[in-house]
């Protein structure tokens, strides 16, 4: 028991009967024994709120780096899925382009053979064109858009 030997507890049992006399000697052991179970138990509480305290820490930390990984999955998969967003509207925009190059080749062939000189023709007639495409541009994407909307 604390690195004693049994000469060493002799030694120390004859001195408190001396000083405590055999009357007292048992009330005092037993409150020494109470004292030293009440400093262990002491001791083993706050070697366990430690212990607690550094498990609550590495939970932090966990959980940290689980957010962060959860963050850059999400960043990941927005990326993607915009880029497969983007893919879609540059293939129906580049429909939309062959169909308003082929509609404009018809228009130009339609008024060569009908005599007229497309060169001659005045600026705001083509500003008109140029705009009425824009519209139908315009309204294609936001009818696309609707569309990916509804989705």
């Amino acid at each position: 028991m604390f690195g004693m030997g049994f000469s060493e507890i002799m030694i120390i049992l004859v001195i408190g009967i001396i000083f405590l006399g055999p009357e007292k000697l048992p009330e005092a052991m037993v409150k020494i024994a109470k004292f030293f179970n009440m400093f262990k138990k002491t001791i083993n509480e706050a070697k366990e709120s430690i212990d607690q305290e550094l498990k609550i820490e590495e939970l932090k930390k966990e959980a940290l780096e689980y957010k962060r990984k959860l963050h850059e999955t999400t960043q990941s998969v927005k990326h993607s899925v915009y880029m497969d967003e983007f893919e879609e509207i540059k293939n129906s925009t580049t429909g939309v382009s062959d169909l308003l190059n082929s509609n404009v080749e018809e228009a130009v062939d339609a008024a060569k053979e009908s005599g007229k000189d497309t060169k001659k023709e005045k600026p705001s007639k083509k500003k008109k064109k140029e705009k009425d495409i824009e519209i139908k541009k315009a309204e294609y994407n936001e009818k696309i858009t609707q569309e990916d909307d509804n989705v």
